[in-house]
C-alpha cells in the first residue's frame, strides 16, 4: 500500500508559477513510477506528466516547456513545478503511483492516488 498526499495548490494569476508536492509513504517509493494528472471543470481526468524510476520523464503536449516533474527519493516526494500558468490549467491535480516501466500516461495503470489539490489560475 502507498499513501499519497498532495499539497501546494492555490489561487494564482496567469503567468505565475506554482509548485505542487506529493508526499509518499508506505511501500518503497523507489518501486514506483510517479505521475501527475488533472481534472478541469466539467472535464475528464487527463495525464499531465510522469517520471520513471530511472528519472526519465514524459509530458503532455499542453505542458511541455512549462511544467517540470521531479522527485526527491530521499524524501519520498514528487514535485510538479508549474510555470507560465494559464487559466486553462485550472484543475484539481492528482499524483499517482504505478508499477509500469518506465511509466504510463494511462490513468488505469496507476494503482495509488492522492486526494488531489486545487489549482486555480485567474486571467
Amino acid at each position: 500500500q502507498v499513501q499519497l498526499v498532495e499539497s501546494g495548490g492555490g489561487l494564482v494569476q496567469a503567468g505565475d508559477s506554482l509548485r505542487l508536492t506529493c508526499a509518499a509513504s508506505g511501500r518503497t517509493f523507489s518501486n514506483y513510477a510517479m505521475g501527475w494528472f488533472r481534472r478541469g471543470p466539467q472535464k475528464e481526468r487527463e495525464f499531465v506528466a510522469a517520471i520513471g524510476r530511472s528519472g526519465g520523464t514524459h509530458y503532455a503536449d499542453f505542458v511541455k516547456g512549462r511544467f517540470i516533474i521531479s522527485t526527491d527519493g530521499a524524501e519520498n516526494t514528487v514535485y510538479l513545478e508549474m510555470n507560465s500558468l494559464k487559466p486553462e490549467d485550472t484543475a484539481v491535480y492528482y499524483c499517482a503511483a504505478t508499477t509500469m516501466v518506465p511509466y504510463s500516461t494511462l490513468e488505469r495503470n496507476y494503482s495509488y492516488w492522492g486526494q488531489g489539490t486545487q489549482v486555480t489560475v485567474s486571467s
